[in-house]
């Protein structure tokens, strides 16, 4: 049975509609990848994925829905935080995997699309902030046990430290063309995490100081 008032990307379908799901959002990624948001089309899509067109316009409804699921589906299978016993481990461990994604020829040229799309259309911006949301959650546990350990102060954010790691990554992919190297990852790394041991990243509190600074 089709969900279709459901949000794309919130319904967890099995069986046979799971493979349909399957195909035809590893056929959009492709096709984003090659010709970006603007070019997305769900009856080439449903082609493509050997698929029929109506199940397809039923379910996804637009193409912002499909980028939609398939931000679900990227956040779904991404690894798990890493736990090297140390900060600096855990951080230049989140630096290489983002930089694997962006540096790989399929994913690289993907993050571009739907960042590309997330600037003009708001179904996908919203997508992509709960995308990032979702793996900035997973990896906020890096930080806490950097906290317990006393390698950052309390009150440390997390989501500021690890957007400090991908950032620069992001910036390289998206504007200066520089290098993904093993260079940029050990550098982004060691600057979050030397930063967050110096107090940089704690929250302020509501008279506008920091809660704690080392």
């Amino acid at each position: 049975m089709e969900h279709e008032e459901a949000t794309p990307g919130s319904v967890r379908p099995g069986g046979r509609t799971a493979r349909v799901r399957e195909a035809v959002l590893r056929v959009a990624g492709d096709l984003l990848a090659v010709r970006g948001f603007a070019h997305l089309d769900l009856a080439e899509v449903a082609a493509r994925a050997e698929v029929g067109k109506t199940t397809v316009y039923r379910r996804w409804r637009t193409p912002a829905g499909l980028v939609t699921d398939l931000l679900a589906d990227m956040a779904e299978q991404s690894l798990p935080h890493a736990d090297t016993g140390s900060l600096l481990g855990d951080l230049t461990a989140n630096a290489r995997l983002v930089a694997s994604a962006l540096t790989d020829p399929r994913q690289g040229r993907l993050f571009q699309a739907v960042i590309a799309a997330a600037t003009c259309d708001e179904t996908a911006a919203t997508a992509l902030r709960r995308f990032y949301d979702i793996r900035l959650t997973e990896w906020a546990p890096c930080v806490a046990a950097a906290i317990q350990r006393g390698e950052a102060p309390p009150g440390t954010d997390p989501r500021a430290v690890l957007s400090a790691v991908s950032g620069p990554l992001y910036y390289r992919l998206l504007a200066s063309g520089d290098p993904i190297d093993d260079n940029a990852i050990r550098t982004t790394a060691v600057a979050a995490s030397s930063a967050a041991r110096a107090g940089m990243f704690v929250t302020p509190t509501k008279g506008g100081q920091q809660t704690a600074l080392t």
